[in-house]
């Protein structure tokens, strides 16, 4: 995958989880969902974009890593999300695109910032 593509994805990621979000209607429950996946969602591209003006290879893991922290979050969201709404094709679909990509921002902050064993 292209760096462009990955941050084409992360931000129509972002944009539409933010749109799925004006739909959901509920409680304080949701309210504190929907603040925080929105907030992760939104972070992981931004942090992915700082990524790419970084200015030493510590600094892109660096923020490559908090923008895989984000998508992590954001997939925890989608999953309790999926869990009241398990209906919600939209739902459904931004589960799995937060699923493939954590998967991706992982491998490259395993490359890029390989763990301490």
């Amino acid at each position: 995958m292209k760096k462009n593509e990955l941050q084409e994805r992360l931000f129509r990621f972002a944009v539409d989880v933010l749109k799925m979000l004006r739909k959901i209607r509920g409680g304080n429950d949701l309210k504190i969902i929907s603040f925080q996946l929105g907030k992760s969602s939104t972070s992981s591209g931004a942090n992915y974009e700082e990524a790419q003006a970084a200015v030493s290879r510590a600094d892109f893991g660096y923020k490559v890593g908090t923008s895989l922290k984000e998508m992590r979050e954001s997939n925890y969201w989608l999953r309790i999300l999926k869990e009241i709404y398990p209906e919600s094709d939209e739902i459904i679909r931004l589960t799995t695109e937060s699923s493939e990509l954590k998967s991706i921002l992982g491998t490259i902050n395993l490359k890029v910032s390989p763990r301490l064993t």
